[in-house]
């Protein structure tokens, strides 16, 4: 695929096939994550592919019981019956579908920051962050050339000591999200509707616009 029309055609995924995503797939979306920047170019990620059945279970399993015990279920549905356009209303709506059973994706993907000390030491700072969310998106963005879909989810911040017990992490390992993965279940890629460029770029100081000439 020309690299505009994967940018322009990428999109959140949250129903997938339960066919299984090829393992030369897998490592092609992985080798272009690895591709990213990263602080120092120290490469500071282990990813974590995740395709055990009962493994899958145990993570929705967490996931679902502690967003269902803060009621964030409950109230992403509240939500979306209060949003104004369908589409978004059903795009909260797979969202807490999604979450009420993360193992309905084939494929769980969890990015881990290891040992990260560029640009900042502290793993759970949002700095660290740009040493691994650059890989991220790689890995998502080559996962839609494949015809393969993602979404960047972030329970792990609920449910990161199972995690820690589940796969034996060690200490020093900080997951950074949970891709849910496979081929597309009823949804569509793009196109996408975002704002206009020219509604959220300013030059040379805030709020200062130019023309646009293509």
């Amino acid at each position: 695929m020309d690299f505009f029309e994967v940018i322009h055609t990428q999109r959140s995924i949250r129903r997938f096939k339960p066919d299984p995503v090829p393992d030369d797939v897998i490592w092609k979306m992985i080798d272009a994550a690895i591709r990213a920047p990263s602080g120092s170019n120290l490469q500071p990620w282990v990813w974590l592919v995740v395709r055990d059945q009962a493994k899958r279970e145990a993570v929705a399993r967490a996931v679902r019981e502690r967003l269902e015990a803060e009621g964030r279920l409950q109230e992403m549905r509240r939500n979306a019956e209060q949003l104004e356009t369908a589409s978004r209303r059903l795009s909260v709506r797979r969202a807490v579908e999604l979450f009420e059973n993360l193992a309905a994706a084939p494929v769980l993907i969890i990015p881990c920051l290891i040992g990260v000390t560029s640009p900042v030491s502290e793993a759970r700072s949002l700095f660290a962050g740009s040493s691994i969310y650059g890989a991220v998106q790689n890995l998502m963005l080559a996962a839609r050339a494949l015809g393969v879909g993602t979404v960047l989810t972030t329970p792990n911040i609920y449910v990161e000591e199972m995690l820690v017990k589940e796969f034996h992490l060690p200490e020093n390992a900080i997951p950074a999200c949970i891709i849910p993965v496979g081929f597309p279940d009823g949804q569509r890629f793009g196109p996408t509707t975002r704002k206009p460029a020219e509604t959220v770029t300013y030059w040379d100081d805030w709020g200062a616009a130019a023309d646009r000439r293509d």
